[in-house]
């Protein structure tokens, strides 16, 4: 006697039925990328339909992720000047900040989460102090400004902060600020187990966050390392993290399940630009089925383990998911 798996495949309803795992619009959360000026939306040509805009723009596009039932967005700001400590994400005139404050003030409901990072905002392109002897990033006092940054988004309406440049400590700090400046409530998701990878080149392009020297091979994750990988969320998890993070994910599904089986928090996996990249170039090319590889790889992401997907597909899954309705 066999066992004849095929029974449960042949109706569609049925196939249904005992389905494991649904992607829903609620699980996504888009990334926005805000620059000075007005009227100012400009493809990047490594993503195609990821656009850096102007505020006037970014609350016309959360009008649209609104309306395909998107829910939360991460917001990431570039600003015109950068210097060697990132002043305008430290200042309450600065971009995230002033947007902050009208995304929240027209769209209430909108969950808006912030990266926490100086890279964006230094003229050096690391994610904080530089250590002029060692000319890497000054782990603790980039923990002292990255505060002072978390005390800006907060004060500015950022529903849940996300600190991503991999520093020592940067849970507990954050948390201790927060904490002690009223602000126990608010949330903090850790980018816990981010690799050194070759998937982040295009997101380099729309947030223009280059290096101009060396690489964050010595704050980010070696990509070979699993143990390592796991010991880093579990580390932010006992310092207070509220939702642990894997980036990128597709190269990482492995990490994705390790840390499912390790943890009971929710786990959000970044599903980050070359990931995208990619199936668009094999769209362009004509060698895939575009929107079914796009579902395929999300579905994969959320079975291994993930509650929650950050994604430039998100528009996309989100316009397919309400046609099957």
């Amino acid at each position: 006697m066999f066992k004849r798996f095929r029974r449960l495949r042949i109706n569609p309803n049925l196939r249904d039925l005992v389905r494991e795992t649904s992607l829903e619009s609620r699980n996504f959360i888009y990334p926005l990328f805000v620059v000075s000026g007005e009227n100012v939306k400009k493809e990047i040509s490594s993503m195609p339909g990821v656009f850096q805009m102007s505020l006037d723009e970014i609350l016309k596009e959360c009008e649209n992720l609104v309306n395909l039932g998107i829910k939360s967005i991460i917001l990431f700001g570039i600003p015109n000047l950068k210097d060697s400590v990132g002043s305008d994400a430290l200042s309450d005139n600065g971009i995230i900040a002033t947007s902050l404050q009208a995304i929240k003030d027209k769209f209430p409901n909108l969950f808006v989460i912030t990266d926490l990072c100086f890279c964006e905002y230094t003229d050096h392109g690391h994610c904080g102090i530089i250590d002029p002897v060692k000319q890497t990033v000054d782990n603790d006092a980039t923990l002292e400004i990255s505060v002072k940054q978390a005390l800006i988004h907060a004060k500015n309406g950022a529903d849940m902060i996300a600190p991503s440049g991999m520093m020592d400590g940067i849970i507990s700090a954050l948390r201790d600020g927060l904490d002690s400046n009223g602000y126990e409530n608010l949330p903090i998701m850790a980018y816990s187990t981010k690799f050194a990878s070759g998937y982040y080149g295009p997101f380099r392009d729309v947030a223009e966050s280059t290096p101009h020297f060396g690489d964050r091979s010595s704050y980010q994750m070696d990509p070979a390392n699993r143990l390592e990988a796991i010991n880093e969320s579990l580390e932010d998890e006992m310092q207070g993290a509220d939702i642990l993070m894997v980036k990128p994910a597709l190269a990482y599904l492995d990490i994705i399940r390790d840390l499912r089986e390790k943890t009971l928090l929710p786990i959000c996996a970044y599903n980050v630009s070359g990931e995208y990249a990619l199936l668009k170039a094999g769209a362009k090319l004509g060698v895939i089925d575009y929107e079914r590889v796009m579902v395929e790889t999300l579905l994969s992401i959320k079975r291994a383990g993930a509650d929650m997907i950050i994604s430039y597909h998100a528009k996309e899954i989100c316009e397919i998911l309400r046609r099957a309705k």
